[in-house]
C-alpha cells in the first residue's frame, strides 16, 4: 500500500478522465477471509492498476469501518475498548491487503475528525431539508447501568428454536431474525425497513450486566427515504449508469423501489460512534446525548472522509476532497462490494447525497459479486474452515498464484466455489504450461543463441504477411481484454490475456523456433523472437493489473530498465515495436513452479479439512430432513385427498343403488 508515501496527493486533472475508486470499507472486527478479499479489495485494484496503466487519473480509497455494534461487542468479547480493538484489526487488515499487492492510494480509518464534521454536516443539511423524522419507539432498557440497549445487547432463548444464548437482533442456530423483546405492536426502533423479525427473546438479559431489560419509549431518527424515492428513482432512470451495473446489483436496488422506499433509522444507543448533534431546533440533548449514528448511515460518508485525510492531510478546513466528490462532471466513481452491501451504496448513500441539495460526485458503476464459498461449505473463522487472508502466505505460494486464482474464480454473475484442487490446476496448466512456458522458451533462446541481445527483426520484411496475422489477431484480443476491464469483467479480462499468450506459443510452435531456424533462415528467426518479446512486453502491461509481480519479472528478463508502476501502459493498439533491436535482456528465470497434485490434499486438510466434513454431513442430515418432511407433508395431503373423496363415492354409489331399486319392473323382451 502506498498510503504512507509523503509525495503530493493526487487530484483530478480537468480535461481528463478522472476515475475515484472505492471497495466495501471492511469491519475492523475480524480478519477477512478470501472471499471478502475477492469481493471487494481485490477486484478494485485490478481496476485501479488498469485505470493508470491506460493514463486515467486515478484514486483508489478504502479503509477500515469502525464503528457499530459488532465492533462493541467484539471488544467486549477480547476484554478491551473499541478503540483498541480497532487498531489492532486495522493493522490486521493492513498487513493482510499488503502481503496481497494490494496498491490503495490511501488506506484509513473512521474513527477521524474528519469523518465526524462530514458526517454531521450531511445530516444538517438532511435534517434542515426535512428528510429526517423523529419516532418513539419501545426499546429494551437496562436499569442496573442506566442505559438503552442496542438489540445485540440483549441475549436470551429463541422463541423459534428455543437455543440459549440467541442475540437480540438474530439467532445463529436457526438463522431467524428476532426482536429483543416479545412484541407487543410494530414499534421497534428498526420498524419501517425491509426485514422484519420473525421471532423474539424469552427471558432477555443485558449482555453487559445479566439484568432483565425493561421495556420503555425512546426517540430514534430516521431518514426519509419514501420522502426521496421519486428523486432517487430519477437518478437511477436518468444519471446513474445503473444499466450498466453488475446484475445483481441492478436486480437487488430494482426490488428496493419496486417494494417501496420506508424510513429507515439512522440512530442507535451505543457509545462507539459518531454522536448526534443536538444543536439543530427540535434535537433535544436529553433525547440524543447518549445516542449515535447507525453504522450504515455513516459508513458509506467514510469514503469523502478517508479522502478528505489523503488530500487535505491535516488541514480541518481543507477542501481538496471536493475536488473529488463534489466534482461530478470530472470525475467518475466506481464502487466493489459484495451483494450484501448493494443497497447501502446504491440506495441509501446516494438518497443521502440527493437529499444535502449539494452536488456529488454520484457512483457511475456498482462492481458486485455472489459468494465464493469454500470446498463444498462455507469460510468460518471460529472453525477454522478454509483460507483467511493472514494463512494464505502459509502455503508458501506466490502471492501473484493466488491473485491469478481468485480473479480467475471471481464470483461475477452467481456463487463460485474455492477448490485446493483446481488451484493446483491452475498454477501448473493455465500459468506455467502456457504464460511460463511462453516466456521462458523465448528469453532463453535469445540469451542462449542470440548474445542476450534483442535481434534486428525489422530487416525480415514479411512477404507472405504471415507474421502481421498474429499481430491484427493480438489486437484483436486486445480491444476485448479493454472492453471487458472497462465494463469490470475481471474473469472476461483475465482469460483473453491467456489467449493473447496462447498466440505466442502458437507463433513459436508455427515457426518452429529452433536452432534449425536460425540457421536456414536467420532474418525470419530474428523477426520470430523480436515478435514474442515484444509480445511479453505487452502482456507485462496486460499482466500489471492482475499479477504485477509476475509483470516486473517479465520486465526484468526482456531488459526494461527502470522501476515503478509508470512502465506499465496499456496501449489502444500494439505496434510491436517498443522493444528496440540490440537492447540487451536480462536473464532467463521461471515465471511459475510446478505445485505437486498431492498439496490439494494437504492443504484441504490443514485448512479445516475435519471441520468441513462435520459441516458437509449436518448440511446433507438437513438437506435428508427437509426432504423427508416434505415427501411426509405430500403423503399427509395425499391421504386427506383420498379421505375426502371416499365418503363422495359412496355417496354416489348409494345414489346408483337407490335409482336401480325405484325402477318399475322390466317385462322380458319379446
Amino acid at each position: 500500500m502506498s498510503d504512507s508515501a509523503p509525495s503530493p496527493s493526487l487530484l483530478p486533472e480537468p480535461g481528463k478522465q478522472n476515475v475515484l475508486i472505492t471497495s466495501a470499507l471492511p469491519y475492523a472486527n475480524n480478519v477477512p477471509h478470501l472471499g471478502n478479499i475477492i469481493g471487494s479489495v481485490l477486484s478494485a485494484d485490478v481496476f485501479a492498476r488498469f485505470c493508470r496503466a491506460r493514463g486515467f487519473p486515478t484514486l483508489y480509497i478504502c479503509g477500515t469501518d469502525e464503528y457499530g455494534t459488532a465492533t462493541e461487542t467484539q471488544a467486549l468479547a477480547e476484554g478491551v475498548d473499541p478503540a483498541t480493538l480497532c487498531n489492532k484489526y486495522n493493522a490486521i487488515h493492513r498487513d493482510i491487503y499488503s502481503w496481497f499487492k494490494i496498491d490503495f492510494d490511501h488506506f484509513g480509518r473512521t474513527p477521524t475528525p474528519q469523518h465526524t464534521e462530514i458526517v454531521q454536516d450531511m445530516f444538517t443539511r438532511l435534517f434542515e431539508n426535512g428528510f429526517i423524522e423523529q419516532r418513539e419507539t419501545e426499546q429494551a432498557y437496562c436499569p442496573t447501568h442506566s442505559s438503552f440497549l442496542a438489540d445485540r445487547f440483549v441475549e436470551g432463548e429463541c422463541s423459534l428454536c428455543h437455543a440459549a444464548g440467541a442475540r437480540g437482533d438474530q439467532c445463529d442456530a436457526c438463522g431467524n431474525l428476532l426482536d429483543p423483546l416479545e412484541p407487543v405492536e410494530d414499534t421497534k426502533a428498526e420498524s419501517g425497513e425491509e426485514k422484519k423479525a420473525t421471532g423474539w427473546l424469552i427471558n432477555p438479559r443485558c449482555k453487559l450486566d445479566g439484568t432483565k431489560p425493561e421495556r420503555r419509549k425512546t426517540k430514534h431518527l430516521y431518514l426519509r427515504l419514501d420522502a426521496l424515492q421519486s428523486e432517487i428513482k430519477t437518478w437511477l432512470e436518468n444519471a446513474s449508469n445503473s444499466k450498466e451495473w453488475s446484475a445483481n446489483a441492478i436486480a437487488i436496488t430494482q426490488s428496493w423501489i419496486n417494494d417501496g422506499l420506508k424510513p429507515r433509522s439512522i440512530t442507535r444507543d451505543l457509545k462507539w460512534g459518531v454522536p448526534v448533534p443536538t444543536n439543530l431546533p427540535g434535537l433535544s440533548g436529553e433525547d440524543y446525548n447518549n445516542k449515535v449514528f447507525y453504522v450504515w448511515f455513516d459508513a458509506c460518508i467514510g469514503y469523502p472522509s478517508i479522502t478528505k485525510c489523503y488530500t487535505d492531510r491535516d488541514d480541518p478546513s481543507g477542501k481538496n476532497w471536493e475536488k473529488w466528490w463534489k466534482n461530478p462532471e470530472n470525475v467518475s466513481l466506481y464502487q466493489f462490494m459484495g451483494k450484501d452491501n448493494v443497497p447501502f451504496h446504491s440506495i441509501i448513500f446516494p438518497g443521502s447525497q440527493l437529499g444535502t441539495r449539494e452536488k456529488w460526485t454520484q457512483v457511475t458503476k456498482l462492481s458486485t459479486t455472489e459468494y465464493l464459498n469454500y470446498e463444498g461449505g462455507k469460510f468460518s473463522k471460529s472453525k477454522q474452515v478454509g483460507v483467511f487472508g493472514n494463512s494464505a502466505k502459509d502455503t508458501g505460494v506466490d502471492v501473484d498464484v493466488w491473485r491469478y486464482y481468485l480473479l480467475s474464480r471471481r464470483p461475477e454473475t452467481s456463487d463460485s466455489e474455492f477448490s485446493w484442487r483446481e488451484f493446483v490446476d491452475a498454477n501448473n496448466n493455465d500459468l506455467l504450461k502456457n504464460l511460463g512456458n511462453l516466456c521462458n522458451r523465448v528469453v532463453k533462446f535469445c540469451h542462449a543463441k542470440l548474445n542476450a541481445v534483442v535481434p534486428d527483426y525489422r530487416a525480415y520484411k514479411d512477404p507472405d504477411n504471415s507474421l502481421n496475422q498474429y499481430k491484427e489477431e493480438v489486437n484483436s484480443l486486445l480491444q476485448t481484454y479493454i472492453a471487458n476491464l472497462t465494463a469490470t469483467k475481471l474473469r472476461a479480462g483475465l482469460s483473453t490475456i491467456l489467449s493473447i499468450s496462447a498466440v505466442g506459443n502458437k507463433l513459436l510452435q508455427d515457426n518452429k523456433l529452433s536452432n534449425q531456424l536460425l540457421t536456414e533462415d536467420p532474418d525470419r528467426c530474428g523477426a520470430v523472437v523480436g515478435l514474442a518479446l515484444n509480445l511479453l512486453h505487452l502482456l507485462s502491461g496486460l499482466l500489471f493489473p492482475y499479477m504485477p509481480g509476475t509483470a516486473e519479472s517479465i520486465l526484468a528478463q526482456i531488459g526494461v530498465q527502470g522501476s515503478g508502476n509508470e512502465r506499465f501502459n496499456i496501449p489502444d493498439t500494439w505496434t510491436a515495436d517498443v522493444i528496440p533491436p540490440n537492447q540487451a535482456i536480462g536473464e532467463p528465470k521461471l515465471l511459475f513452479s510446478a505445485i505437486p497434485v498431492e498439496k490439494a490434499d494437504e492443504w484441504r486438510e490443514a485448512f479445516g479439512g475435519e471441520e468441513l466434513r462435520k459441516q458437509k454431513a449436518i448440511e446433507l442430515e438437513k438437506a435428508a430432513a427437509k426432504k423427508a418432511a416434505k415427501e411426509k407433508e405430500k403423503e399427509k395431503k395425499r391421504l386427506k385427498k383420498l379421505a375426502q373423496k371416499a365418503p363422495s363415492e359412496q355417496l354416489q354409489n348409494l345414489s346408483i343403488t337407490d335409482t336401480a331399486g325405484n325402477q318399475p319392473d322390466q317385462k322380458p323382451s319379446e
